[in-house]
């Protein structure tokens, strides 16, 4: 069996993945971020690492010995820490963490260096100069680590002997240079952060530590993101396959293959180039495009809207009318990502009529969500010039049945939803599985991937009038429109 950790943003996951693929025990905790001020999100790593160290323990407890580790982690959230102790130096920063878009303008501004917020870059530098670090190359008395979740976990999983990330999570800090697979020293000279404080980049697959806080001290074989680990836990490992997470947000994922990227900037249509795993000292590519929100929608309709009481409430009653009726719904709530990257665009609901009912606003709501996912599979052939023949999706909407069927419609492509709604799981353990000899190659470990079902296209959605209204949501706020990292 494979123990798989998978930290997310507002929670904790350990579990057991047997050679079937079938997941057989699993520990879960909540473990949300704080927001002490508007723009702020933190967390504990200290208690981060307890709540790794006492679930993956619980799943061994239950299941007996494991043959290795897969970690897979939310990307870009950052971690400093003292190389001596191993005491975090304060909070972590979430990637959501707002604090340095000064920075990052001022980056743009007198460097000509492109680098969002929500990347790790100037979150290190930030940590740094808050916690007493000292300038770049003064490290003293005590030595520094800066990483991101996964480094954070395999330091706290090894005891503090390894100190490592992978290409998929390097490639999310604005650090990165894509053409050598390393830390680029202009970038960290620009951005204020020292070269001595980050991780040594190693293969996603492959052992890079000893797990000896667990019991057995298992090989750590695998360390990924995890939107590449629910791309490869659906089976996307062929150019042109593609699945969406449809979480808080939502995340379209392509594999690209060997299909390197000319740079590491953002494409015309708004799409972003990855790295979708590493082996062997191989890179595979992809590309990722974004929707800023798709499941904030729905907690907007129960929280705020009270329209529903549970977001498990919209299926049916949106299933309680035959269509829309002539409503649409912009699910711009925090802006539009990919492909305009529009900050300050705002959610809009057009066609409001006397007869309008909370069913169709709802239906509305799906069916919005469903555009923005076909704007991101748009998007990504466009970038690319491959086609996504058929969607793969996860992620809490993905259970949502109306809501897929919808996607299929508007996209014209058949949609098949994952077995389980979390594939991170099965992504690291097919990675760390495949590593270690549970299966021969990981295309071996992703046959075993089946969905829960299949929905072909059924009856069409007017995309023409969607796009119509998304156009009337652009540019609501137009200084934030003008934002562009």
């Amino acid at each position: 069996m494979i123990l798989v950790i998978d930290v997310g943003t507002s929670s904790i996951r350990a579990a057991a993945v047997d050679p079937d693929g079938s997941v057989r025990h699993i520990e879960q905790r909540s473990f949300p971020p704080h927001s002490p001020a508007p723009g702020l999100v933190e967390f504990d790593p200290a208690a981060l690492g307890g709540a790794v160290l006492d679930m993956a323990g619980a799943v061994i407890e239950a299941v007996g010995a494991v043959s290795c580790v897969g970690v897979t982690a939310q990307r870009a959230s950052s971690v400093m820490w003292d190389r001596s102790t191993g005491l975090p130096l304060g909070p972590g920063l979430g990637w959501q963490d707002l604090r340095t878009l000064g920075e990052c303008l001022v980056a743009q501004a007198e460097h000509g260096i492109s680098v969002a917020p929500n990347q790790s870059a100037t979150k290190f530098a930030w940590l740094a100069a808050a916690h007493g670090a000292g300038a770049q190359g003064s490290l003293q008395p005590s030595p520094i680590c800066a990483g991101t979740v996964d480094s954070w976990l395999v330091w706290t999983l090894s005891g503090g002997t390894s100190f490592v990330t992978d290409h998929t999570h390097a490639g999310l800090t604005g650090l990165y240079d894509v053409s050598t697979g390393q830390w680029s020293l202009r970038l960290c000279e620009s951005l204020g952060v020292d070269p001595q404080w980050l991780p040594e980049i190693v293969d996603s697959a492959g052992v890079v530590a000893l797990a000896t806080r667990l019991p057995g001290s298992p090989p750590i074989t695998a360390i990924l993101g995890d939107q590449q680990s629910s791309l490869i836990g659906q089976g996307c490992i062929r150019p042109g396959m593609a699945k969406i997470t449809f979480g808080t947000g939502g995340m379209l994922d392509m594999c690209r293959g060997d299909l390197a990227p000319v740079g590491g900037h953002r494409s015309p249509t708004g799409t972003f180039p990855i790295v979708a795993w590493s082996e062997a000292g191989r890179r595979v590519w992809g590309e990722e495009a974004i929707m800023l929100s798709a499941g904030t929608n729905i907690e907007w309709l129960v929280q705020d809207m009270g329209l529903i009481d549970t977001p498990a409430d919209s299926e049916a009653l949106a299933a309680s009318v035959s269509d829309s009726a002539g409503l649409v719904y912009v699910p711009a709530l925090l802006g539009l990502g990919t492909p305009t990257w529009d900050y300050g665009a705002r959610g809009t609901l057009i066609g409001l009529t006397r007869g309008s009912t909370r069913a169709h606003v709802v239906r509305a709501v799906l069916e919005g969500v469903a555009h923005r996912g076909v704007d991101l599979i748009e998007a990504a052939e466009a970038a690319t010039g491959f086609e996504i023949p058929v969607v793969r999706i996860d992620g809490g909407m993905s259970r949502n049945r109306l809501f897929a069927q919808a996607l299929a419609d508007a996209s014209r492509r058949p949609v098949e939803i994952s077995l389980i709604s979390e594939s991170t799981l099965l992504g690291a353990a097919f990675l760390a599985g495949s590593a270690h000899g549970v299966w021969r190659a990981l295309d071996e470990a992703t046959e075993t991937w089946q969905p829960l079902v299949r929905l072909e296209p059924a009856q069409p959605l007017d995309r023409e009038l969607w796009l119509r209204a998304s156009a009337r949501a652009a540019g609501w706020i137009p200084e934030l429109s003008a934002l562009d990292f």
